[in-house]
């Protein structure tokens, strides 16, 4: 800002057509410092003279906001054009689940790795950038089909989580609808193992999956199952219904070990014996006890038993109806237990004369009752019946050879 003075001048000896030439030079000259410093100012009144330059990003999806029966086994693809990706978040239900994705080598795409869940709202999100600093963002929602309940197959797991097993336990996945594409199936299901330890998958029929390591787990390990199977094609119309997760322990080993010829069992904590137990098994040949690997299925302080559920009439010379026998321990889905017979101690020891179950005494059935946890093997040898595949826990009746061959 210029500041003008004006002050009275003695004008003595000074023609007034002086004095009026002297003040237009003043004038001339306050006027040209005037325009020197506005020249000085100009360039600092530039506006956005750094904002970045170059074409603007773009971004697009095969999935648009709003879309509505978005399919299941459409991946979400993104492309980005005069620039790269800096982030991508596609998420459903409200951020509750981040689906994975991957970027390509030269930043430009993204692609899903997982399927979509039915009827499930999902919100997707990129952030790109251009080497000028030009930014872009996208953000939309969409919709997923929906599905009836009978158009889907829920997986449940046995043990449960959180659980505590034995070391021969299999992890058992049960879908309540048939799965006929297996293989895409098993291709969406993990199991990973702390410590890690090798093993593979069987079907036992098209609704039930299991998964066992190639020998008995390691004790203390931990497991973890991931199922990501929502939106899955089963086949046949049908889809996997939601992705699910399982954690559970394996605890210290305990494996029994049972022989029909000489009427023993031995129990083995952590390799070690720590008891022999005089048993008898079933009566030879009609009622004869299998051979082979079986695991502690279920277990009841006391049981009813009825002959007639191996199809013996009760009423028969040969039948049995028996209330509360104690220490029951299932180990066939047949019918095989291990439990307390005070009526067969005579024989316990020395013959075989029970209709295939596994008697001993009651305090020895009520010691080994307080050992034993679910999933922990019982291995019997001495009879020429085998044990099967599927009567029961009996993934260990095949070498891990066949096991993962017949999938």
């Amino acid at each position: 800002m210029i500041n003008l003075r004006i002050h009275r001048v003695p004008c003595k000896g000074k023609s007034a057509r002086q004095l009026l030439a002297f003040c237009m030079v003043g004038a001339l000259l306050l006027l040209a410092g005037c325009s020197m410093s506005m020249k000085q100012a100009k360039p600092n009144a530039t506006a956005d003279e750094s904002a970045p330059t170059g074409p603007q990003v773009t971004i697009s999806s095969n999935v648009k906001d709003g879309d509505v029966s978005v399919p299941l086994g459409q991946r979400v693809r993104v492309a980005v054009e005069h620039g790269s990706i800096e982030s991508v978040s596609l998420t459903r239900g409200a951020g509750v689940k981040q689906l994975p994705g991957t970027t390509g080598a030269d930043g430009l795409t993204w692609v899903s790795r997982s399927h979509l869940t039915p009827g499930a709202t999902y919100a997707l999100n990129v952030k790109a950038v251009s080497d000028e600093g030009n930014v872009k963002t996208l953000e939309s929602a969409f919709t997923t089909q929906d599905l009836s309940k009978d158009q889907q197959t829920f997986p449940s797991f046995f043990p449960t989580s959180g659980s505590t097993v034995g070391v021969g336990m299999p992890v058992i996945i049960k879908f309540d609808l048939p799965v006929r594409n297996k293989k895409r199936f098993e291709n969406n299901i993990s199991v990973v193992t702390a410590p890690v330890q090798e093993g593979g998958f069987r079907w036992i029929s098209d609704n039930e999956l299991r998964w066992r390591p190639a020998k008995f787990w390691h004790a203390g390990t931990k497991v973890t199952v991931k199922a990501n199977v929502g939106g899955v094609p089963a086949g046949n119309g049908i889809f996997g219904q939601t992705d699910r997760t399982l954690r559970f322990n394996i605890g210290r080993s305990l494996i029994s070990r049972v022989n029909i010829e000489t009427h023993q069992m031995r129990v083995f904590k952590n390799g070690k014996l720590i008891n022999t137990i005089p048993i008898t098994t079933g009566r030879q040949p009609e009622h004869t006890t299998r051979s082979g690997v079986k695991l502690i299925m279920e277990k009841y302080r006391t049981k009813d038993m009825n002959s007639e559920t191996i199809g013996i009439d009760p009423d028969s010379a040969d039948g049995y109806d028996l209330s509360g026998v104690e220490f029951a321990q299932r180990i066939t889905s047949s019918g095989e237990f291990i439990h307390a017979a005070p009526w067969s101690v005579g024989s316990q020891g020395h013959a075989n004369v029970s209709h295939g179950c596994t008697g001993m005494s009651t305090s020895n059935a009520g010691w080994l009752y307080g050992q034993t946890i679910i999933g922990d093997p019982v291995i019997y040898t001495g009879s020429n019946r085998p044990m099967t595949l599927t009567n029961g826990y009996g993934d260990w009746n095949v070498s891990f050879a066949d096991y993962i061959a017949g999938r």
